[in-house]
């Protein structure tokens, strides 16, 4: 991880931690004076936001140290484990909206009004989460972070409360108070959906799962665009925590030596480890004259082109997307698939 990156996701940590600290305090002062079940659950969700936001500072904390001899590749992996452990915020917040929102209808417990003070207070909560949603968001995808995108979903999840609540307070000053506890039930059912999302994208950094196609495609291209490399097949790019690990193999002409070889595998792991999203790259060099050149459908389909280079290197095909791929064997003569060929 780089410094820049380890110091901008420890700032956003921070910033999240200050922001619902201050938004605790103004709420709860208003939740005293008035008593207001509206503003007084809006509190409590805050203080929550607070305690786990404390945990999200020391994961992050964690996730960006420095690879040392017992984590070579580094902290980074740590990171989906903080994601899932905002996940179970979520999903407690949620339990806890439905619950209050239910318990409030049977008892008839609701009613009280919070005034101009309620309102201001969950307008400007709803401003400042805004704002970090946006902020956590940018960069959460920026970084590559899936704890700082999670965290951005939870504050798109309090802009919904903060709703909620708002509708629930004008409910009571215009004299319909249910509207707080009913308002509160649905939008605890988009809280549950938040906890969904967390979830489903943090077990794939888990499991290893493959990345998104466009960034598979990028790594068969940034491949290929090498003028000595003449196809390549077995690509394999899988998710370790949030990083993709990459290996694949090329195919050149066996004629060079072993210095130029080595150049070419350097330079297209170098080309690869490039993208902000690849951690480590392994490339094996496959020569022709061993007749390890085979065809790769799911190359082919991501590239979506017929690649033909001619003796100087440049790409000279183009065929429909979803065709069949192509690989330059001797000088322009093109051969069909990607097969093994001897010529």
């Amino acid at each position: 991880m780089s410094d820049d990156r380890r110091r901008v996701v420890r700032r956003v940590g921070l910033v999240v931690l200050a922001v619902n600290l201050a938004l605790v305090l103004a709420k709860g002062g208003v939740w005293g004076l008035t008593g207001s079940l509206a503003v007084g659950s809006e509190a409590v969700n805050s203080l929550a936001d607070s305690v786990y936001s404390l945990v999200i500072v020391a994961g992050l904390y964690l996730t960006t140290q420095p690879p040392d001899f017992e984590h070579p590749h580094g902290h980074e992996r740590i990171e989906p484990f903080v994601s899932l452990f905002v996940a179970v915020g979520v999903f407690a917040a949620g339990g806890a909206v439905l619950w209050n929102a239910t318990t409030s209808v049977l008892n008839g417990t609701y009613g009280v009004e919070a005034g101009t003070a309620g309102v201001a207070v969950l307008l400007g909560t709803a401003g400042a989460k805004y704002g970090l949603y946006r902020y956590c968001l940018r960069v959460g995808e920026e970084r590559h972070s899936p704890a700082v995108v999670a965290a951005a979903l939870d504050n798109r999840n309090d802009i919904l409360t903060a709703g909620a609540a708002l509708v629930g307070v004008l409910g009571a000053s215009f004299g319909a108070p249910v509207l707080d506890p009913i308002a509160a039930g649905v939008v605890s059912l988009g809280i549950f959906y938040t906890g969904y999302e967390i979830v489903r994208d943090n077990v794939n950094y888990l499991v290893g799962a493959a990345p998104p196609e466009e960034l598979r495609r990028e790594i068969l291209e940034r491949a290929l665009e090498h003028p000595q490399v003449r196809g390549a097949h077995d690509v394999v790019a899988h998710y370790v925590g949030p990083e993709v690990d990459v290996s694949l193999h090329i195919e050149v002409e066996g004629h060079m030596t072993l210095f130029e070889a080595h150049d070419i595998e350097s330079a297209v792991v170098e080309s690869i480890r490039a993208m902000p999203e690849v951690d480590d790259v392994f490339v094996h060099v496959d020569p022709k004259e061993l007749g390890e050149w085979k065809e790769d459908a799911e190359a082919d389909r991501l590239v979506g082109t017929a690649i033909a280079r001619g003796n100087d290197g440049t790409i000279t095909g183009g065929g429909a997307d979803g065709g069949e791929g192509y690989s330059i064997v001797d000088g322009d003569e093109l051969s069909e698939g990607g097969g093994e060929n001897s010529g």
